[in-house]
């Protein structure tokens, strides 16, 4: 079924071409643009706006920039626990190695 689908499909597009008439239209058709699935998502509700434009209502913010300043947040409160955490190790690190090093001199 599909393959017969297929074939009255690819006639009717050679049909259309070869007639004078059509390629006029066949060329304004070609112009046209389909966005397809690009619609912008759902249009309920209020407009949204840029996150910088209302930065203390993450709820009128659009969806690509909530994400965006979700995931910065996110990334820099773990790693700024890594460096709170991790600091102090890494010094008596170094100071045990130093005061190893000058007790055999």
């Amino acid at each position: 079924m599909a393959a017969w689908t297929a074939a009255a499909r690819q006639a009717a597009n050679l049909a259309r071409l070869s007639s004078p008439k059509s390629a006029s239209s066949a060329q304004a058709a070609s112009l046209i643009h389909r966005r397809g699935l690009a619609g912008g998502g759902d249009h309920d509700g209020p407009p949204k706006v840029n996150s910088w434009e209302d930065p203390m209502s993450p709820s009128k913010w659009k969806e690509e920039h909530f994400v965006i300043v979700s995931l910065t947040g996110w990334g820099l409160l773990f790693y700024g626990g890594y460096k709170f955490f991790t600091k102090g190790n890494n010094d008596k690190k170094e100071e045990l190695q130093y005061r190893v090093i000058s007790a055999h001199h």
